[in-house]
């Protein structure tokens, strides 16, 4: 097998012996480049095919091997899904929960622009079980807040974050449909989030949620009921989240 830097070395050497200019980026990472900022800007899809290794190599004058190159260096990425003797398409994008990270931060780290729409926004006053996960009286108003996650113009997750509204009352009013709650709380409440508990399990869309989430009723969906925790040990928000198997992956490092 030929290695990146056997690669690397082949398309120094044409492009040497050919008088192109200076080699500074190896050709496999420019090709890498051009394929990620067309799934980025949106002019290639998930489920869509990529130019061919044939293709690939004529467009950017390299050889077959970097184009081949390219093709499984972006596919160990996750960017894109090689399917034999069909071709190569770009990949549904899938977030691993191995972080706590906001949803904002997740889709960033995948290079992909999220959206947010608020279903509904509250407040209620009988919530016994949810205001103990917060440390809360059993009657304690809690603010509600829905919300659709989207990414890469599709859906992701449907989450429900519940608060106490007599602390985070103001968030009724934020712009989280265009801003990142984790910086709210950050920027506007001085509360560093830290760690969270999670409780994770399967359960299926009802109709409802299968419209919202563009998947058919009775879809597998992940279910992870998190209590968010501030830097100095407070429960901050207890989130509801819902999200598309297909889109979502757990990682779970063990040790012994």
């Amino acid at each position: 097998m030929r290695t990146s830097g056997a690669v690397e070395k082949k398309d120094k050497l044409a492009a040497q012996i050919n008088g192109t200019d200076s080699f500074v980026t190896p050709a496999y990472r420019r090709i890498q480049g051009t394929i990620r900022q067309r799934i980025e800007n949106g002019q290639l899809r998930p489920g869509e095919a990529v130019d061919s290794e044939r293709e690939l190599a004529k467009i950017h004058q390299v050889s077959l091997m970097t184009a081949r190159h390219a093709l499984a260096e972006l596919e160990r990425e996750g960017l894109v899904e090689r399917r034999r003797g069909a071709g190569t398409f770009v990949s549904p994008p899938k977030i691993q929960f191995n972080k706590l990270m906001s949803f904002t931060e997740q889709m960033v780290s995948r290079s992909l622009a999220p959206q947010s729409k608020i279903l509904s926004s509250r407040i209620l006053h009988s919530e016994p079980d949810i205001a103990a996960r917060l440390s809360l009286a059993p009657m304690s108003s809690l603010l509600v807040i829905e919300r659709l996650r989207e990414a890469a113009g599709e859906p992701f997750a449907h989450e429900t974050c519940y608060f106490s509204s007599l602390q985070f009352g103001n968030l009724l009013r934020a712009p989280l449909d265009r801003q990142s709650l984790f910086l709210l709380l950050q920027r506007d409440y001085g509360t560093d989030l830290a760690y969270s508990d999670e409780d994770i399990d399967a359960t299926v869309a009802d109709a409802r949620l299968g419209r919202l989430l563009a998947v058919p009723k009775g879809t597998p969906l992940l279910r992870i009921r998190q209590v968010i925790f501030s830097s100095t040990g407070k429960a901050i928000t207890y989130v509801l989240g819902l999200y598309r198997s297909d889109r979502h992956t757990v990682t779970i490092r063990r040790t012994r």
